[in-house]
């Protein structure tokens, strides 16, 4: 379970951004409005945490089959950003990854990606069971059948996984009007 000092609220300074193999063969199986919703809200996501130093982890599930990551995913990313090809569904089984991201400190993952009843789903059982406070960001994952993502975020939701919206993370992060970077991050959803 969780660490119950973590606030139910997002929070930049405990949260860390995972991203579960948006790759361009994936990505071309799914139907065209919810990859652009995926795109769109990930993007939003991914730029936000660049503002805020909130570090970003990458998987690629298998590429030489599936794919790289979709290239204007990739261009949003800064150089630094830790990526993992894996074969196996949770990103909690890709060589360095469980290491690299409790070496982060980060406690808070919010997750987006694909597909949300396979890799997404498995990722967040497993690492809640590692303690980690998880958030599936519901317009930023999808699956190729609408009844799979339903499925999925109901068995999250009821395995204690936290489902928020894009926008619920971004001025959780904010916390504040005050906030010194609240009108560039505000701007990115307006």
């Amino acid at each position: 379970m969780p660490d119950k000092e973590l606030p139910m609220t997002c929070d930049a300074g405990s949260s860390a951004l995972v991203i579960v193999d948006i790759q361009t063969k994936l990505t071309g199986v799914m139907p065209v409005k919810v990859l652009a919703r995926l795109q769109r809200y990930t993007g939003i996501l991914i730029k936000a945490a660049n503002i805020l130093r909130i570090p970003v982890f990458v998987t690629e599930q298998y590429p030489k089959g599936l794919g790289k990551l979709e290239q204007d995913i990739a261009v949003l990313l800064a150089d630094d950003v830790r990526r993992y090809e894996k074969t196996c569904f949770s990103c909690a089984g890709a060589a360095g990854f469980t290491d690299d991201l409790s070496s982060s400190g980060r406690k808070q993952i919010m997750l987006v990606g694909m597909e949300a009843h396979v890799c997404v789903l498995q990722t967040a059982l497993d690492l809640q069971s590692l303690g980690y406070q998880i958030y599936v960001v519901a317009e930023a994952v999808c699956s190729r059948h609408r009844e799979s993502y339903e499925t999925a975020l109901n068995r999250m939701r009821q395995a204690g996984v936290i489902i928020v919206n894009a926008e619920s993370v971004l001025f959780e992060w904010l916390h504040d009007a005050k906030h010194p970077h609240f009108k560039e991050v505000q701007g990115l959803i307006t």
